[in-house]
């Protein structure tokens, strides 16, 4: 038996101008532990005077998570926080019963070519903390822990992994690391977790007998003993964590065990009920 369950290609996404691959959720998986959204974003090439342009949009239920691997973003959001985020670096905001926050690139960004590639994910919270206060933390790249395992060098983003934990407030457990394999290394994955996977950002991988193409996710069976060999050099994420017991509906941004929850954010946002950016009236309007 293949110790892969599933494998989710990335699918393209207009996001208004920047096109990302969309990982998670995928039709035939929501979830992977309380992962339940996973955007690559670029390599996106930005000439002067260009830039991005997420207008504010709301969210609930979850905790939002960007890490780059190049370029920089600026985060704002209705906590009142500015925070340029760098590659290396992560951002975590918890929406729990409400926020709103645009990323865009500021002004001294927009002034030069540049590049960004990063990856977006959402993490559900557990029921008991879906409806916490908002919050947003920054972890500069020196405060997360970064360590090597036979030649493969990694980065702990969230949660714990390899003996390793990083400072990043989460919810339920998790783990969520970078691993940078040159050719021939091998790297085993955590085998504590009951939900686990992997995205393969660049280069060549194998698992056991089958090659893993780019901008893929093998998505692993529980319990399965899983040993990853880099046939080139290789670039890739690692996460998962326990399972949520309960079923997640997911509209536009928001993420809920309940749907009538869904429906009153949907109405909320439409009313302009939720606290808006500080700075920044415009904003992305429900879906209809």
């Amino acid at each position: 038996m293949s110790v892969i369950s599933l494998t989710i290609p990335a699918r393209s996404k207009d996001l208004g101008g920047f096109t990302v691959g969309r990982i998670l959720p995928f039709a035939k998986l929501h979830l992977v532990g309380p992962f339940i959204f996973l955007d690559h974003m670029g390599p996106a090439r930005f000439e002067a005077r260009q830039g991005m342009d997420v207008r504010p949009h709301p969210h609930i239920g979850l905790a939002t998570v960007t890490y780059l691997f190049e370029g920089s973003m600026f985060h704002r959001d209705s906590l009142g926080s500015e925070q340029e985020i760098l590659a290396g670096d992560v951002n975590w905001m918890t929406a729990g019963r409400g926020i709103t926050h645009s990323e865009r690139n500021s002004p001294e960004q927009r002034s030069q070519t540049r590049t960004v590639h990063g990856l977006q994910s959402w993490v559900a919270l557990p029921k008991e903390f879906e409806e916490v206060e908002p919050e947003f933390h920054h972890h500069a790249a020196d405060s997360l822990p970064a360590f090597a395992i036979n030649d493969v060098v990694l980065k702990l983003i969230a949660g714990s992994a390899y003996g390793h934990t990083a400072p990043v407030k989460i919810f339920s457990p998790l783990f969520y690391v970078e691993a940078k394999m040159p050719a021939g290394t091998q790297l085993q994955v955590p085998a504590e977790y009951a939900e686990r996977a992997l995205y393969l950002i660049s280069g060549n991988v194998r698992i056991a007998d089958e090659a893993i193409e780019e901008r893929t996710m093998p998505v692993f069976a529980e319990g399965a003993d899983v040993t990853i060999t880099a046939s080139s050099d290789a670039h890739l994420v690692l996460l998962g964590g326990a399972t949520l017991p309960e079923q997640r509906h997911i509209f536009w941004n928001f993420v809920s065990t309940s749907e009538a929850r869904i429906e009153q954010a949907k109405a909320d946002w439409k009313a302009g009920r939720f606290a808006k950016v500080p700075g920044d009236d415009e904003f992305i309007p429900l879906p209809e």
